[in-house]
């Protein structure tokens, strides 16, 4: 009995110490993105959004007690090594996974997620069947699908006089995803679709497309590249006189990073602002602020901005439900409405996806800067067709 009772002391201090321990356990994030390849500027853009947030939170003493600790891995923007990728970092304790780039990616390892104990939140991942025909309890959106995008630009494609249009876009599930549903407002419009190019990613030479494109007559073209594509492309188009013939617009190709990289080439192209760092609201303006104090002489760009307003659903997820472990914070998130520098935004149930506000603009040279200016807003509301039907979740 007395060396039971002596014993019962150290007992309980090593109850406690790991009481301690565990309380001082990092939250494990795991991003695997596109540090190499042809989105490789974007995979960076991940990397600082999800930095600038981690270094946050830290500096706030944590989430639930907690420091956040990260580690990148790189995806190439190819599918199966993202899936490898993330199965590495899932399987070595960093379960909750963000940053693929490709919508094929996320749709290589949202079947996953749950086989390996994880979570998987979309920043940049477009493609409609992420939260459609083959959605999953553990994955969830905060970006705009392209369903979404498909709303945000018929206000604008019905107020044109092009009426021959021609598609250039990455051969890619978001690509082909975003070229059907233009193809569809298109049509729905009166407007005639005369050329579909579809791309492969990390392609060098676009002129063959734009020659193509030219002889259609298309006298209006809707552009879905990002990264290098868009960039080789534009410039591509500028040097075979395109821009100055045809009125062009698009996804993922009027951003931020686009525009400061291709500077008067980007100048008078349409499409669809995401986020922006031009948005007036009392969270945008705090978090554009500190921006420019952790990254000098920068602002957010478009996908840092969704990036950012992933890892607020997130810590705000983690912070409800008290706990880190994914079955925990899938359980929380459905149906959430969390705090975001776009404002109040809610986590739909029936599909996973983030109800948010859409945009349509122009590049222009606002306070002094050439930067995407926003022309039409699409509010929450309106911004995102029905939750799919083929969309069977555990409610």
């Amino acid at each position: 009995m007395k060396k039971a009772w002596l014993l019962a002391p150290c007992a309980a201090l090593a109850v406690l110490a790991a009481g301690g321990a565990q309380a001082q356990e990092a939250i494990r994030i795991g991003v695997p993105t596109s540090l190499t390849g042809p989105w490789a500027d974007l995979g960076n853009q991940v990397k600082r959004a999800v930095t600038f947030a981690t270094d946050e939170a830290n500096g706030k003493g944590g989430v639930i007690g907690r420091k956040i600790s990260v580690e990148y891995l790189d995806s190439e923007g190819k599918p199966e090594i993202a899936r490898k990728q993330a199965e590495k970092l899932a399987l070595s304790g960093n379960k909750i996974l963000l940053g693929l780039i490709a919508s094929g990616e996320g749709l290589a390892i949202a079947p996953m997620v749950e086989r390996w104990d994880a979570l998987y939140i979309s920043t940049i991942n477009k493609t409609d069947k992420l939260t459609g025909d083959t959605c999953q309890a553990r994955v969830f959106r905060v970006n705009r699908p392209d369903a979404a995008d498909a709303i945000a630009v018929r206000p604008w494609l019905a107020t044109r006089k092009e009426d021959k249009w021609a598609i250039m876009a990455n051969d890619i599930a978001w690509g082909r995803n975003s070229g059907t549903s233009f193809s569809k407002s298109a049509t729905d419009l009166g407007k005639k679709v005369v050329l579909e190019n579809y791309a492969p990613a990390g392609a060098n030479d676009f002129a063959p497309y734009i020659q193509k494109i030219k002889d259609s007559g298309a006298t209006g073209v809707w552009v879905a590249l990002a990264g290098r594509d868009a960039l080789n492309f534009a410039q591509q188009a500028k040097q075979f006189g395109l821009l100055n013939s045809t009125t062009i617009a698009g996804v993922s190709f009027v951003t931020d990073g686009t525009v400061n990289t291709l500077g008067d080439v980007s100048k008078g192209i349409y499409g669809i602002v995401n986020y922006s760092s031009t948005l007036n609201t009392p969270e945008n303006k705090a978090f554009v602020d500190a921006w420019r104090k952790a990254y000098p002489g920068t602002e957010p760009t478009n996908f840092e901005g969704e990036t950012y307003i992933g890892m607020q659903v997130l810590i705000q997820s983690i912070q409800a439900a008290k706990s880190d472990k994914p079955a925990d914070l899938a359980k929380v998130m459905q149906g959430m409405t969390f705090a975001t520098i776009l404002g109040k935004q809610k986590m739909r149930k029936e599909d996973h996806q983030l109800e948010a506000p859409n945009y349509f603009g122009i590049v222009a040279e606002q306070g002094g800067k050439l930067r995407p200016v926003i022309q039409t807003t699409i509010a929450a509301a309106q911004a995102l067709p029905p939750p799919d039907p083929a969309c069977k979740l555990p409610m």
